[in-house]
């Protein structure tokens, strides 16, 4: 059975979470089936294996469940972009909005070095906002944004475009 298929018949909608009109992907029965999700992390993997990618960034949290497994695969460190206020050591952050606000996201002043290719990974882009503030850290670091890797892509919230020029690979798109 395909990737793609195979996912849809695992990934459930539920539906008015977690308010009212929202559809979540909730991706919990993937995580469920180790080999659909080492089928997941392996599809990942080849489109980047001769990228020469130094760093793997994840976005909190469920970025943290492919990026860590993506980063091993690949064999290089994974680096974790938290919500303010979680990470210990000196940190740089940025604000981005949300539907209703902002949030805001740090990494590490020292998670990142000059020149490393990095990828950022997450469940799920949206509206890219958090995607967007991610990219953001990582350039004010020094880095260079290979790509933004995404199992889940919702296509009619046009996330993509806050991304401009970066790379954009979701193998599911909605």
């Amino acid at each position: 059975m395909e990737i793609v298929d195979a996912l849809n018949k695992t990934i459930r909608d539920i539906l008015d979470f977690p308010v009212k009109g929202i559809v979540f992907k909730d991706i919990t029965p993937l995580l469920a089936d180790i080999n659909l999700y080492n089928a997941v992390i392996d599809k990942m993997a080849e489109q980047y294996k001769d990228k020469k990618i130094n760093k793997v960034v994840g976005l909190e949290s469920r970025g943290f469940i492919f990026g860590i497994s993506l980063a091993q695969k690949l064999g290089v460190s994974f680096v974790p972009i938290r919500k303010q206020g979680k990470l210990p050591y000196k940190t740089i952050s940025t604000e981005y909005c949300l539907e209703y606000g902002t949030a805001c996201i740090e990494i590490h002043t020292d998670a990142i070095s000059e020149n490393d290719n990095v990828l950022v990974v997450d469940d799920l882009l949206a509206t890219g906002g958090t995607s967007a503030a991610a990219v953001e850290l990582v350039k004010k670091l020094k880095g260079n944004v290979v790509a933004c890797v995404f199992l889940i892509e919702l296509l009619f919230l046009n996330g993509k475009s806050k991304l401009k020029d970066i790379e954009v690979f979701s193998i599911l798109k909605y």
